[in-house]
């Protein structure tokens, strides 16, 4: 009797597991349907309480805008930044000279101009700071009703209650923005990279 007990508890485990894949599979299909072309949102996917999308778009590549020198992003935000250069080591004997941006509250970001695209390029970053805003009108503090409302025109809010990270990455996985939420404002935004080259 007991073995049959946990035979029947084992499968109805399973068959839970199944459906929440199928739940959260359906969901991410009806989001997609809601998203903004400017993103070009490729897929989404729903995974307990973090929400990632999947995005083609440039804007993910350059969440600060492209800019053609440091010196530039620096005069055209108008905030103040304490800027340490340094050199990273990628391969094993190659090094490149990487820029950090710092604040006092600890945000950051790292970039480096490419010789290759003539542009800055990101490297990674954390943003606490309310004062920062991406390029997309996203900065800390926000709702995560006016977040969502960034990549999605419109959505069902009960889609996005349980979500506590939202993640979007480039195309190639290359860069990804993790947006987290604690309760509905938006806590930081961390950005990481996995460039392999200069």
């Amino acid at each position: 009797m007991k073995k049959i007990l946990t035979l029947a508890l084992l499968l109805l485990a399973i068959g839970s597991a199944n459906s929440q894949q199928v739940a959260s599979r359906a969901k991410a299909m009806r989001m997609m349907s809601f998203s903004r072309p400017e993103y070009q949102i490729k897929d989404i996917k729903v995974y307990t309480d973090t929400m990632t999308l999947y995005s083609l778009s440039n804007y993910v590549i350059y969440p600060f805008g492209e800019w053609s020198s440091m010196e530039q992003y620096i005069t055209d935000n108008q905030l103040h930044w304490y800027r340490e250069s340094g050199y990273r080591q990628y391969f094993d004997s190659m090094e490149v000279s990487v820029n950090r941006m710092k604040r006092l509250d600890d945000s950051y970001i790292d970039m480096f101009y490419s010789i290759w695209t003539k542009k800055v390029e990101l490297l990674g970053g954390r943003i606490n700071d309310p004062e920062i805003v991406l390029d997309n009108g996203i900065h800390v503090g926000m709702s995560k009703d006016d977040v969502f409302k960034v990549f999605f025109k419109k959505y069902p809010k009960s889609y996005t209650s349980d979500v506590a990270v939202l993640k979007v990455i480039s195309g190639a996985g290359e860069v990804a923005e993790i947006y987290t939420f604690k309760g509905t404002k938006l806590r930081h935004v961390k950005i990481e990279t996995a460039y392999k080259y200069y």
